[in-house]
């Protein structure tokens, strides 16, 4: 395909200063978002209790299912609404747009009347020990409500990055997780609410984000544009095999802490959930930070698929990769040289026995951070490329096949904890084939 000059930076523009210009903004409001849940973690861990930290380490499965659901819109609908923009074709972008919209809506209210008709059930499925039931029980009503405003928030947030609302997106993002952390400090240590002070703390500040991320529809300059489709609501097929990957990689990684969380259990009782949960929010730290990258590669490599342009898709995919793995190796340095100071964020001196558990989960998972971000950024890579098989590939295997076929095997041949092992080892057979996947599709077989 020809390229002709236009005013486009992601087409035209200097490679590295506009992978800057759109991984920046994505980085500093998914950093936002860790912030905030980090804090949330840590008033938890010291001022409710580590059993607080395991019931909501408890949730997680339920929690991706939906965000899986939501993130397999957002990020299918953002690549299908970006080759169409690609395109000069903002018109069907928009139709993309308010599909994905009125499609969450409707995802959020479904699973807010499925968790509040089945609450006890849902918990129960989830591992839910007799004895952390009450306490989880009122946070997991209120949460269920919040998810129908933070599933819409999310899908929002995807499309405005592409019509050019980086700035607004972040402003949003970071004005809500601050005002997370100071409801935080309020409800739960000020009023001394324990979990449902930190529900309460994340309603409303999800809420303010919504209030925020509306101005897009009031801007004069814009190319997407909600209007309620009459039809071709068939296209949310398309939209939803897009972002495949995405959602089995949410999905699969809710699993894998579901099969983790019946075997902490069962081994090591509610101590070894508390214990992981402080693990889980470090995995949770580095895939915010290469999720950063990966937004801004997925708008830069469907934007350029579109229009042709495959040398710049392999230059973008190099810096996204560098960038990954720079960030991989300071946190792995970081889990090496101070994960004593980690561990003291989120669990406090009376919490003995789980910090040194936590110790040993350390000890035994820090390879995982040197090449996670690699495998994100390739799956990402090849859904932005409409690749979505191959991507979902890679999403299943480092998601959900190898690590709980791993699991179950360790757990079987293993003493306790070291069938923790499994995690690094499944990420690192999955580096190999998402190698392989991103040579066999890489984006010079793809010109014409």
């Amino acid at each position: 395909m020809s390229h002709k000059q236009t005013d486009n930076p992601i087409i035209d523009g200097p490679v590295f200063i506009t992978f800057l210009k759109y991984a920046l903004p994505s980085i500093l409001g998914l950093v936002a978002i860790t912030t905030a849940s980090l804090v949330d973690g840590m008033f938890v861990g010291h001022f409710v209790s580590a059993d607080g930290l395991a019931a909501i380490n408890l949730l997680i499965p339920y929690l991706t299912l939906i965000f899986g659901l939501a993130l397999m819109l957002a990020i299918g609908g953002a690549v299908r609404g970006g080759h169409f923009l690609g395109q000069s074709k903002s018109f069907e972008a928009s139709a993309v747009f308010s599909k994905c919209l009125v499609a969450v809506v409707f995802v959020g209210l479904l699973f807010l009347a499925l968790s509040w008709l089945f609450d006890s059930t849902i918990l129960s499925w989830l591992g839910t020990p007799d004895s952390l039931m009450g306490l989880i029980l009122p946070y997991f009503r209120i949460i269920s409500a919040v998810l129908v405003i933070q599933i819409f928030t999310m899908v929002l947030y995807y499309f405005l990055r592409l019509d050019n609302g980086q700035r607004l997106a972040t402003t949003a993002l970071v004005s809500g997780a601050m005002m997370n952390i100071v409801l935080d400090a309020i409800f739960i240590i000020g009023f001394d609410m324990g979990l449902v002070g930190a529900a309460w703390a994340t309603a409303i500040a999800q809420s303010i984000q919504l209030v925020i991320l509306s101005k897009f529809f009031f801007r004069d300059h814009r190319q997407l544009f909600f209007c309620w489709p009459r039809q071709g609501w068939v296209e949310l097929k398309q939209i939803s095999f897009n972002g495949l990957s995405e959602f089995t990689n949410e999905i699969s990684g809710g699993l894998v802490i579901l099969v983790l969380n019946w075997l902490l259990v069962t081994t090591l009782d509610v101590e070894g959930v508390a214990a992981f949960a402080v693990i889980n929010y470090l995995i949770f730290v580095s895939l915010m930070l290469y999720y950063g990258f990966a937004d801004a590669l997925h708008l830069l490599v469907s934007h350029n698929h579109g229009a042709g342009q495959y040398k710049r898709i392999t230059q973008f995919v190099s810096v996204g990769i560098t960038m990954v793995m720079l960030v991989g190796f300071g946190l792995t340095l970081t889990l090496l040289i101070w994960p004593q100071s980690l561990i003291s964020l989120f669990l406090n001196e009376a919490s003995i026995s789980t910090r040194l558990l936590s110790s040993e989960f350390i000890r035994l998972i820090w390879p995982l951070f040197l090449i996670n971000g690699v495998n994100v950024t390739l799956s990402i890579y090849l859904t932005a490329m409409q690749k979505p098989i191959p991507s979902m590939f890679i999403a299943l295997s480092r998601s959900f096949v190898l690590p709980v076929g791993l699991l179950l095997l360790f757990s079987w041949l293993l003493p306790q904890p070291d069938f923790i092992l499994a995690l690094p080892i499944a990420e690192w057979l999955t580096f190999l084939l998402a190698a392989y996947l991103f040579w066999r599709f890489r984006p010079s077989k793809n010109k014409n």
